[in-house]
């Protein structure tokens, strides 16, 4: 085996080498000769003059290698008291069909098409047809408002928007189509079909004259081939939250992100083709697409797509059941999912029902793992639990414990030791490199490796100015931590307004534009705080306009319905404080770290240019009365 040091050092000091090695992993329908090399835009571009397809990768290559009755996927949903599993022939036929569908509606290579679903089958085959045929997929989250879909729509300009008729949250069950018609309505941009996948729960009514009965067209429809791409050309957009309103739309590639996945299930996961990978998370969400769809697929493992929550779908064992049911050997999915199981069982007693001796490897991430919540699971399981850290912008993980090549004693609250690929560096604001236990703005030194974001969807500037241009010559990744003596790197948190609920990425600017538009709030901050079960939550602080006579309880009401209904449940916004005035700096900008750390009570500096200090101790008044946060409780 070769150890950590060695690897890590060679993949920064002659990264062409190192990824040169790693791509011949990769069955390229044309091999890269040129590694590293820059485009037109200045940028770091790898495998350049490579050609492949990932839908081959993950699907058709296994067949030819004799894996073909080998199962691929299966589909796991309490939900709806389904069970179902696709071998590598299935899945090559339902994707292949489904990408011959998508030809006979007129969508070619470079193409957009939006993906609109819940946690069935068809959006992994969605997903895998697009890649099939070149066309470019973006996955929406099946929980956002219909104000957030169109936003999407107009940024990704789809030809084709493929839709389930309803998806399921608890026993509750949600119609999609009447969000889809009012996201159609609110979009300038005008797609040309909307194909919906009927589920016996709710029908949709297809009413339009752009909506196509997905199964009426694949009836119709032949199988379509696999299409020689160019690594650089774009695999799919995955839109994230950033500091301001509108979302950012991450560009992955072909050629890096399959090198790059399929290296890091050997190095990271430590897992071999054959084997059993589950990623508990959202095909709406980069873990989806990173870690159910394309990552074990690429391996030729059996991914684990699950319609469910860790708790009430039936209850705290189901996760243990599914291990159990379908022999998972590695699993991952966030901390939040374990803080829930573990408030319903805090004993553990429903895992004693199952046998879940087939797992040996629990990986965590999305949001920080507080230490009790580590120390329950390395206590109940018995077996390595790995916290790690990327992003939806890198797309698989910049640290953690690379089990295929050394195996590290853990530290609570670090993420472990830098992946090999990314130089991890901890900056000061005027850019200079802080030594070991030193606090600062974590970092990657370029080149990044291959698999991370290479633009930002039709505004390259916004990528520029978003994570290149705060310190020359590297990548910001928006979070602050230290890396200490023995190199174990430490996330303490976002630099930026972006929280992160139950592993769920949200601007509060986005949230901010809701509540600002109440006709009772003349100003307003909303923060995220600290919460034991999901990580962080939002709270809204409220300045009222003079002269309003509207009740808390009203008022609260009225913002929760409105933030629901334009970003989401998903956002749990349910907290509102009534203050006076907000803490601004002498420029007129709200300190919002600083009412962070005030609510969630941790030390802060008293910024020079705060307008008047005075106001930090009547936020802090306003929300022990009101009891909320942590200095509430």
């Amino acid at each position: 085996m070769i150890e950590y040091q060695t690897e890590y050092r060679r993949s920064l000091d002659d990264p062409e080498s190192f990824w040169r090695e790693q791509a011949n992993s990769v069955a390229w329908s044309k091999k890269p000769s040129l590694i590293l090399s820059k485009d037109t835009n200045d940028n770091n571009v790898w495998f350049a003059d490579g050609e492949l397809n990932s839908c081959y990768l993950a699907v058709d290559q296994h067949i030819e290698k004799g894996r073909g009755e080998q199962p691929a996927l299966v589909y796991d949903s309490p939900v709806t008291g389904s069970k179902v599993s696709y071998t590598f022939i299935e899945l090559r036929d339902e994707v292949a069909n489904l990408a011959g569908m998508l030809t006979n509606l007129g969508v070619a290579k470079g193409d957009r098409v939006i993906i609109y679903m819940p946690m069935i089958p068809q959006a992994a085959f969605a997903m895998l047809a697009c890649a099939r045929i070149g066309a470019i997929h973006s996955v929406v989250f099946g929980g956002f408002a219909a104000k957030e879909l169109a936003t999407r729509i107009d940024d990704a300009t789809p030809k084709v928007v493929l839709a389930a008729s309803c998806g399921i949250e608890f026993a509750a069950v949600i119609e999609y189509k009447p969000l889809i018609d009012e996201a159609i309505r609110l979009a300038e941009h005008e797609i040309e079909h909307c194909v919906v996948w009927q589920r016996e729960q709710a029908e949709a009514d297809l009413k339009n004259s752009w909506d196509k009965d997905w199964r009426l067209l694949l009836a119709h429809s032949g199988p379509a081939d696999v299409v020689a791409l160019r690594a650089t050309d774009p695999l799919y957009i995955l839109y994230t939250s950033g500091t301001t309103g509108k979302p950012k739309g991450v560009v992955r590639d072909n050629g890096g992100h399959a090198v790059a996945l399929t290296y890091s299930m050997k190095a990271i996961y430590s897992i071999e083709a054959g084997e059993v990978f589950w990623a508990a998370s959202d095909v709406g969400w980069v873990v989806g697409h990173s870690y159910i769809v394309y990552g074990p697929l690429f391996a030729g493992c059996t991914t684990i797509l699950f319609e469910g929550k860790p708790v009430r779908t039936p209850d705290a064992g189901t996760f243990w059941r599914v291990i159990a049911d379908h022999k998972v050997n590695v699993f991952f999915t966030a901390p939040t999912a374990f803080r829930a199981i573990r408030k319903e069982d805090p004993e553990a007693a429903l895992l004693s029902q199952y046998d879940i001796k087939s797992l040996r490897t629990q990986f965590v991430a999305g949001e920080r793992t507080d230490p009790s919540t580590y120390e329950w699971l390395v206590e109940i399981l018995g077996i390595p639990v790995v916290d790690h850290w990327w992003q939806t912008e890198t797309g698989w993980p910049i640290a953690g414990d690379p089990l295929g090549i050394e195996v590290f004693p853990t530290k609570a609250g670090s993420v472990c030791k830098p992946i090999p690929g990314f130089d991890v560096q901890i900056l000061s604001e005027s850019g200079d490199s802080l030594g070991a236990n030193e606090q600062g703005d974590v970092t990657v030194k370029l080149p990044l490796p291959p698999g991370c974001l290479s633009t930002v969807w039709g505004d390259h500037q916004r990528y520029i100015d978003s994570y290149m241009s705060h310190y020359a010559g590297y990548y910001n990744t928006g979070d602050e931590g230290y890396i200490d003596a023995d190199g174990y790197v430490f996330i303490m948190g976002r630099t930026d307004d972006v929280m992160n609920v139950a592993g769920h990425r949200l601007s509060t600017g986005q949230m901010e534009e809701v509540v600002a538009s109440h006709p009772a709030v003349a100003e307003c901050a909303v923060i995220a705080i600290e919460d034991i079960d999901k990580g962080q939550v939002p709270a809204g602080l409220v300045v009222m306009k003079d002269g309003v006579n509207i009740e808390l309880g009203e008022l609260r009401s009225d913002l929760v319905s409105m933030v629901r209904k334009d970003i989401g449940a998903f956002a749990n916004f349910k907290q509102v404080v009534i203050v006076s005035r907000l803490p601004k700096t002498r420029s007129g900008k709200i300190l919002r770290q600083v009412l962070r750390k005030v609510v969630d009570q941790k030390p802060y500096e008293m910024p020079a240019t705060i307008d008047e200090p005075a106001i930090l101790d009547e936020i802090a008044e306003a929300f022990v009365k009101a009891a909320i946060g942590k200095i509430g409780s």
